[in-house]
């Protein structure tokens, strides 16, 4: 369902996360207080839970910040904003990134950023859904158009996860740490996921498409059909005040500064510092390739990005793809 105007007006009251009188909402909106409990029901459909008290009416169960362009652009470096040529924030869109990959299509510029409050269809891994409450996560896609093919973007979500990694240590949000291929990890949970996805020429312009979502407060209800260990900013970090159009400004500056230098540094600029904050190097796991496992000793990446999985027998190959399941805590 999509969010109504009034909707959005009964957030910009709850957003602080006080209790608001059923009264007092409905004044605001000049409807009946039966009118303000349905459109309450509405948003806990779209991933907003929310507390109603006896005498002291309803508060959302955390505060909210929406997302703002005025307040992500002012928080871009200086240097950087030129690279950002069209800035959307929707209230609601099936996916950042398939929206995008439509723009490409259509001859949308470089440097096109597609923010969403709430996804219907976010994306995930391997055709899996990314949960995508409203207002609560980052839910962010870039274009980035490429002039030499397929081959320039080899080991971009790699580089990708160092940059989100950056932005999550400059907001002091720690420990986290990277598993190949392209997920952020925090204590053995995810975090946030990276996907790319290139369309184009494989010897001339390409266009990539760069999708990130972030957990930074994921409700326990929206989060039940996720099916692998999760986290979120507030677990890793109880009590870090952030705000939301903030770390979106310092996540962008981070995606932005590596998309801008990739194609003449490459993947391999990068290697030294994607390996520093692997949490996988050593550890045993198991790699799925469609239904096959692979069991080994993790040992890092190579100089390609490939991940390296030393076999029982001692034997170490180097894969392209695949799914990692591992046991031990990381990072």
């Amino acid at each position: 369902m999509a969010i109504s105007e009034k909707q959005k007006k009964i957030l910009s009251l709850l957003a602080d996360g006080g209790f608001h009188s059923g009264t007092e909402l409905a004044k605001h909106l000049g409807v009946s207080r039966s009118a303000i409990w349905k459109q309450l029901a509405g948003l806990a459909e779209l991933g907003l839970p929310h507390a109603a008290v006896s005498g002291k009416g309803y508060r959302l169960e955390a505060p909210l910040e929406l997302l703002a362009e005025s307040a992500i652009t002012a928080a871009l470096e200086p240097r950087l904003r030129p690279l950002l040529q069209r800035l959307e924030i929707h209230d609601q869109i099936d996916s950042t990134s398939a929206h995008l990959g439509k723009q490409a299509q259509l001859g949308a510029p470089s440097g096109t950023v597609c923010f969403a409050e709430h996804q219907t269809a976010g994306k995930g891994r391997r055709g899996r859904q990314w949960a995508s409450p409203f207002g609560s996560n980052l839910y962010l896609s870039i274009l980035w158009r490429f002039q030499y093919g397929y081959a320039s973007t080899s080991g971009l979500s790699l580089a990708l996860g160092v940059a989100v990694i950056r932005a999550l240590q400059q907001q002091q949000i720690h420990p986290v740490g990277l598993k190949w291929p392209n997920d952020i990890i925090s204590a053995g949970k995810k975090l946030g996921g990276i996907l790319v996805e290139v369309s184009g020429e494989s010897e001339g312009p390409c266009a990539a498409v760069i999708g990130l979502g972030l957990n930074l407060y994921l409700p326990d209800a929206a989060a039940q059909g996720i099916t692998q260990a999760w986290t979120d900013v507030s677990k890793v970090k109880p009590g870090h005040s952030i705000s939301r159009n903030q770390f979106a400004a310092s996540v962008l500056n981070h995606l932005l500064a590596v998309l801008a230098d990739f194609e003449t540094l490459g993947m391999r600029h990068y290697l030294d510092e994607w390996r520093r904050h692997d949490c996988l190097q050593g550890q045993a796991a198991t790699l799925f390739i469609a239904e096959q496992p692979y069991p080994g000793i993790v040992q890092g990446i190579d100089e390609n990005g490939l991940l390296l999985l030393q076999h029982p027998d001692g034997k170490t190959q180097a894969f392209a793809s695949g799914e990692i399941s591992f046991s031990r805590a990381c990072p």
